[in-house]
């Protein structure tokens, strides 16, 4: 045991890369292709991919909701990891990225789990609450200023023992920095204080990539 996180090099990484994750083909490739984009530090990392993929096979998700789609890696990660008749709804403002995710999605044999609905999402979790939808798994990654709507519908849609992942919970070690008064930084961190203080859910932050808090509904 440590009582601290051991720093990770850049050749401890790649061993973590080598024996704790098994990135799929697909997502390899989706995963290079992203990197030639603007943006593509909007990805996660790999090792965030697989923790995605064991949480939802550890659950037994069929109804997972995406809040911020990109290029689709971490979507496809859940569709992956769900059995053959679950559901992905999964929302984001651009058409052109997500036409990436469309893409792999087909090439991974998983197109038929995806429901990608475009447009502010906002709006799109206000039509689910309205549609009584319920899902097994929440995840976050999407524009900060809104978090705090993103946390307040995603846990109303979330069922009574589902689990949500917000990412970008450290945002860069930006959170603990007193005279960061950025609105994307605020919002992080006024997110972070919200869900350490909220009693209807059990949470950890995890120190993977950029910060990842999972939390369960109670």
């Amino acid at each position: 045991m440590s009582r601290k996180p051991t720093p990770l090099t850049d050749e401890l990484r790649h061993y973590l890369l080598r024996v704790g994750t098994r990135e799929d083909a697909v997502l390899q490739e989706l995963r290079e292709r992203t990197a030639l984009l603007p943006g593509r530090d909007m990805q996660i990392s790999a090792e965030q991919g697989q923790l995605l993929r064991f949480l939802i096979e550890t659950l037994g998700a069929r109804s997972c909701l995406e809040v911020g789609v990109f290029t689709g890696y971490s979507a496809l990660c859940t569709a992956l990891a769900m059995p053959d008749d679950g559901k992905l709804v999964a929302l984001d403002v651009d058409a052109e990225t997500t036409a990436v995710a469309r893409e792999f999605f087909e090439r991974a044999g998983v197109g038929h789990k995806l429901d990608l609905r475009i447009g502010p999402a906002s709006q799109s979790l206000a039509e689910l609450l309205e549609a009584k939808a319920e899902f097994d798994f929440a995840f976050i990654d999407a524009d900060k200023e809104s978090l705090e709507v993103y946390y307040r519908d995603c846990l109303a849609l979330l069922r009574p023992g589902g689990v949500m992942a917000i990412d970008n919970v450290l945002w860069n070690g930006s959170v603990i920095e007193a005279d960061n008064r950025r609105p994307a930084t605020i919002a992080v961190r006024q997110l972070n204080e919200r869900v350490h203080a909220d009693e209807r859910v059990a949470l950890t932050m995890v120190p993977i990539g950029d910060g990842l808090t999972l939390l369960r509904k109670r």
